[in-house]
């Protein structure tokens, strides 16, 4: 991806986000009219652009965004994220803070959405923009999907609709109706694209307009919600896995739905990455003691395995040297994550003798490797698809074998590695990938020991898509993780089960958000969602 494109697509979008504006100039005198128009702007919106612009929003811009949820909340619930800090990663000790639980729904609903929307409108009646139309289409279904499953009933058939004609206070969809429409969209969506019809070319970013890639992830993302109801509607589930294995998913790692990112400047770096590095100027006494380290349950099962990625995923506080060496000199052994559910007091019971400076003995997140600037946002992964489809085949509802859709996912993850800054590559991958295969062999036995082992390895493999796997643990209850209990959480010392709706919904979107909590249940932690149902 180039990044001029991305720089056109930030200043271009402007124009369509100001139609509105425009629109309320209409009755103004003609003459104040002609007098007043600048005869070099853009008459219309350029809806290339606005797309070009709806992925780099969905990927994260700035400061908060995606962070948030997926990292400083998902990223906890799962245990790949510990911090001794009880005011930042709150997902640690199930503690709530405005900002972080209300950070995946604001950016959605007042970022997100905006250009998607716009699309939708500007090409409905338009046969030679199908395309263009449908694609939007799928990608207003990705951004919702992942608000319902972290919020449950969310605005869905209004969503967005602010930006066009004013509804300003969308009433809220039951999440068994959400999913269905989703389904539907995807369905619809993929089956009506045209190779022989215009496309986004360069202003798509994830698959320079080829139709046919979309059409592939589009099915793929069938099968990610497809078997998200497995614990609640199993016939439905069955059917749409089986629709999306026949219409064609992910057959490889060329087919990563995946935002490629640049160093350069901070128009296009990886923003998640950018929040996880050391702040600039932080003096080196202070270097290593960042709020966020590995959790000792993630580093723990990556060493107990003899995992290859434990580098790739993870480094020590190194000192001076120099970082194109951090990934060979983070040697495994060292490695140490730090326990989740303790702050700069409690950590002392555990640890007797501890001080702050230990803090640098404990394992941070790769920022040279798999949270480098330019690391890739990857929206959805072949070895994902690969575990999914390793489920299919336990239950009965695909091809092959849980074991061969397994290995494949296990291949394919390590050889995505060839996708980040000073990682291995494909070659190098597939060699340690056997190896680790040969040491860890997928073991044939009972239904429950089996899907142990695929989301076990699920989780293992889909670090910093945090969001998905925390959906995934929700849904199969793996890997096996035992909760935190930390003074004052909100949880009873569980893992929570979904974030709680923003306050601002309660005061400004009153009488929706009232039948919500009358349809789903109390707004907590602990109520479950349409799908996580016991």
């Amino acid at each position: 991806m180039k990044i001029d494109h991305i720089k056109q697509g930030i200043s271009k979008m402007a124009f369509g986000l100001g139609t509105a504006a425009v629109l309320l100039l209409s009755s103004c005198d003609k003459g104040f009219e002609e007098m007043n128009r600048n005869p070099n702007a853009f008459t219309e919106p350029v809806i290339g652009n606005l797309f070009s612009a709806a992925i780099i929003r969905t990927a994260g811009v700035g400061d908060g965004n995606t962070l948030y949820p997926n990292s400083k909340q998902a990223g906890c619930f799962v245990q790949y994220f510990a911090s001794l800090n009880p005011w930042q990663w709150t997902g640690d000790k199930y503690l709530y803070k405005p900002d972080y639980n209300n950070g995946l729904w604001n950016t959605a609903y007042r970022t997100e959405l905006k250009e998607p929307v716009q699309i939708l409108e500007l090409t409905a009646d338009d046969p030679e923009q199908s395309n263009l139309h449908n694609i939007a289409r799928i990608w207003r279904v990705f951004i919702l999907h992942r608000v319902t499953d972290m919020y449950g009933d969310i605005p869905y058939f209004e969503a967005g609709l602010g930006y066009i004609n004013g509804t300003y206070k969308p009433k809220y969809d039951n999440q068994e109706a959400v999913y269905a429409d989703m389904l539907k969209e995807l369905e619809e969506s993929a089956a009506a694209l045209d190779p022989a019809k215009p496309s986004y070319g360069a202003a798509d970013f994830l698959y320079g307009g080829d139709v046919e890639q979309w059409r592939v992830f589009a099915n793929s993302l069938i099968l990610r919600l497809g078997m998200r109801m497995t614990k609640v509607d199993p016939a439905a589930a069955e059917s749409w896995v089986k629709k999306a294995i026949a219409a064609g998913v992910m057959q490889s790692n060329a087919d990563i739905a995946r935002l490629e990112h640049t160093s350069g400047s901070g128009t296009n770096w990886n923003w998640n990455s950018r929040q996880l590095q050391t702040a600039e100027g932080v003096p080196p006494s202070a270097q290593g003691k960042g709020f966020s380290k590995l959790n000792k349950t993630f580093i723990d099962y990556l060493k107990s395995t003899n995992d290859p990625r434990l580098p790739f995923y993870a480094t020590l506080w190194q000192g001076n040297i120099d970082i194109t060496k951090l990934p060979a000199e983070s040697l495994p052994e060292k490695q140490k994550g730090l326990p989740g559910g303790y702050d700069y007091t409690s950590i002392q019971d555990l640890i007797p003798g501890w001080t702050d400076n230990m803090q640098q003995e404990y394992s941070e997140i790769n920022i040279h490797t798999i949270a480098h600037l330019e690391a890739p946002t990857i929206f959805q992964s072949y070895a994902e698809v690969e575990y999914l489809l390793a489920e299919a085949a336990l239950r009965g509802w695909g091809p092959g074998t849980a074991q061969e859709h397994y290995e494949a996912g296990v291949r394919a993850a390590f050889q995505a590695q060839e996708l980040y800054p000073n990682a291995m590559d494909a070659n190098q991958a597939l060699v340690a990938a056997n190896g680790y295969l040969a040491d860890n062999p997928y073991t044939p036995g009972s239904f429950d020991s089996e899907m142990k082992q695929i989301h076990t390895q699920f989780w293992a493999s889909l670090f910093m898509n945090n969001i998905e796997v925390y959906a995934n643990w929700r849904r199969t209850g793996y890997p096996n993780l035992i909760p935190t209990d930390y003074p004052g959480n909100e949880t009873g010392g569980k893992i929570q089960r979904r974030l709680m709706y923003p306050d601002t919904e309660i005061s400004l979107n009153t009488e929706n958000y009232n039948a919500a909590i009358q349809h789903q249940g109390p707004d907590l932690f602990m109520t479950r969602i349409w799908w996580d149902k016991e």
